[in-house]
């Protein structure tokens, strides 16, 4: 779909246009690769295990190739029935036809999504003389598709799911939120090196530190170089994607971020959401999941200084539902004495 010039402005406002700039001239997906990684992924650990050690996708990774903002809110509310667990929610075709103008015709609905189709080929191309509102609904269509198919695609890879009508509804406001099998054509083949090229991998063959380069320094966003923004990339913390919960174990992959690997804490069961089959009907998932947004959302990182040595802990409110968390560790947090949820070794000197 064309990246039209009167949407950039929004897309920028709501920090996704580095994303909506990446095509297959920047990245190009190679599954038979994806393959071989995912055979290494162990959610026990949330890491992909190879010959020398560990390593991961982290925070880090995710602010540098996609340009997003990791720091902000949660990514969650409902799937469909806005008017139910939203103040001021309305029902969802009705709210869908106020942002886009119209509804999709019923060939083209299915449940709570709507065929790629029809967004395609309703909001391709953008009037000569669009009006600045009807410049507002197809960027809203756009990052609909966008976030639906290449930022959080599912198996269908040609719906668009209408849980992000919330988030499109006022555009000013959305910044604030921060299985493969290989067919039978030749790729097999090609998963086989890549399995054998893995195995063969030592330290030395990796290339720790990628984003220190200075040719890759001059084209970020300087905006994700602040500490603000970098400290979080050192967080062991939750992912929240509505029903989706990771765990970001950057613990266990401390070279990735400039450090010296330490014996890490043992990796967090997150089994029994990893189970769950995404069937059990709509809900308020920041309600439902509301230890995992307290972890996310509340004072989550907070660096303390000993002897030189940085450490980067994971604090809530004293008094918090943390009690599956919670450890008889404390600390100062300006004129507050609250639990410390993970306190790990020292990470890395940071003299």
């Amino acid at each position: 779909m064309p990246l039209h010039d009167r949407i950039i402005p929004y897309l920028e406002r709501v920090g996704l246009y580095h994303l909506a700039r990446l095509n297959s001239e920047w990245f190009w997906l190679d599954e038979p690769l994806v393959s071989a990684f995912v055979e290494r992924w162990r959610p026990e650990t949330h890491t992909f295990h190879l010959p020398f050690g560990e390593c991961t996708v982290t925070l880090q990774d995710v602010a540098f190739q996609l340009g997003l903002p990791v720091d902000g809110e949660a990514v969650s509310g409902c799937l469909g029935e806005f008017e139910t667990y939203m103040e001021g929610g309305r029902p969802a075709w009705e709210w869908f036809e106020d942002l886009f103008g119209e509804r999709p015709p019923p060939n083209k609905v299915k449940q709570m999504t709507v065929h790629f189709t029809w967004f395609r080929d309703r909001f391709r191309v953008l009037p000569v003389d669009a009006s600045e509102e009807t410049v507002r609904i197809y960027t809203r269509a756009y990052i609909m598709m966008m976030l639906s198919t290449q930022l959080f695609g599912d198996k269908s890879a040609n719906r668009v799911h209408i849980r992000w009508l919330p988030f499109v509804a006022n555009l000013d406001d959305m910044g604030r939120w921060s299985a493969y099998l290989p067919p039978n054509d030749g790729k097999e083949q090609r998963v086989i090196r890549y399995r054998l090229a893995l195995d063969r991998l030592t330290a030395c063959d990796i290339v720790w530190e990628p984003y220190s380069a200075l040719d890759v320094l001059a084209v970020v966003h300087p905006e994700i170089l602040t500490e603000e923004h970098s400290r979080l990339w050192r967080a062991v913390t939750s992912l929240i994607y509505f029903a989706v919960i990771e765990w970001h174990q950057v613990d266990r992959v401390v070279p990735q971020l400039g450090g010296v690997q330490h014996i890490p804490e043992d990796a967090l069961n997150v089994d029994w959401l990893h189970a769950k089959d995404r069937k059990g009907g709509d809900r308020w998932f920041p309600h439902y999941y509301q230890v995992w947004h307290l972890h996310w959302g509340g004072d989550r990182w907070f660096p303390l200084r000993s002897a030189g040595v940085s450490f980067i802990h994971v604090v809530a409110d004293a008094g918090g539902t943390w009690s599956s968390f919670s450890c008889p560790s404390h600390a100062w947090v300006g004129d507050h004495c609250r639990p410390v949820i993970w306190w790990p070794k020292p990470l890395w000197n940071t003299r």
